[in-house]
């Protein structure tokens, strides 16, 4: 997810526009999709795919406000090729220089034998305020990932445009678990810089992305380093 101040949607196109009566009051709501092909699928300085990822998303966004939409991705075997996240919120502004954004996030990984492999799936809660170009945003789990306990997360990401056709992104996390032998290593931080553009109707990132484990800390059972600093390239198309 992903998904710093919930940047499930890597762009958005407009398909359409409905109306709904609620309580004798026309909603006009939104629809938009995204799908994306990169190198790695990182999560939080992860790597969920060990390699290139297929994702997509789909959202829905009313004029008062709220937005519910879903996002997938290929991941690796461990979680079966699939990872399927569900989210609803809510999004304002203060002022002309102030937003925030507020909800719920579901992480599910539908191909998993609960019976075999434990339940991996787990909820967030999130919000984020954002204001000129700094966003400062948490998420919140009472029980992450594979049932381990709570877990905090606490974010900064800054975005610059360097020209017209190119922007600057910068993000900082800090990971902070409840029960660090649940979760299987320590607390840690997570780290970005990229550079994006867009061109012929696809959007282009180049990123690095690291965290401040070292390689013994995040060696999965086959050998594998998940947490390594590397460049990942991502293309993607709105829909």
């Amino acid at each position: 997810m992903k998904k710093s101040t919930l940047a499930i949607a890597i762009g958005s196109l407009t398909l359409g526009a409905m109306t709904m009566g609620v309580a004798s009051t026309a909603v006009a709501a939104e629809a938009s999709g995204n799908v994306a092909l990169s190198t790695d699928y990182k999560f939080r300085g992860y790597s969920q795919s060990d390699g290139v990822a297929l994702s997509g998303g789909f959202d829905v966004a009313f004029d008062n406000g709220f937005y519910i939409g879903t996002w997938g991705s290929s991941i690796e075997e461990w979680g079966n090729g699939l990872e399927l996240d569900y989210y609803a919120g809510y999004g304002g502004a203060f002022n002309e220089s102030v937003s925030y954004d507020i909800g719920l996030l579901a992480y599910t990984y539908p191909n998993t034998d609960k019976d075999v492999e434990g339940d991996l799936d787990y909820n967030e809660i999130y919000g984020s305020v954002s204001f000129t170009d700094f966003t400062v945003g948490f998420a919140y789990s009472d029980d992450y990932f594979a049932k381990s306990d709570e877990f905090t997360y606490l974010y900064v990401d800054y975005s610059y445009a360097l020209s017209d056709a190119y922007t600057l992104s910068v993000h900082y996390g800090d990971n902070s678990f409840k029960d660090n032998d649940a979760w299987g290593g320590p607390d840690y931080a997570d780290y970005s810089i990229g550079v994006s553009t867009s061109m012929g109707g696809l959007d282009f990132d180049l990123s690095y992305v690291d965290t401040d484990l070292s390689d013994d800390e995040c060696t999965d059972d086959s050998g594998v380093v998940l947490c390594d600093g590397s460049l990942i390239f991502t293309v993607s198309k709105s829909l």
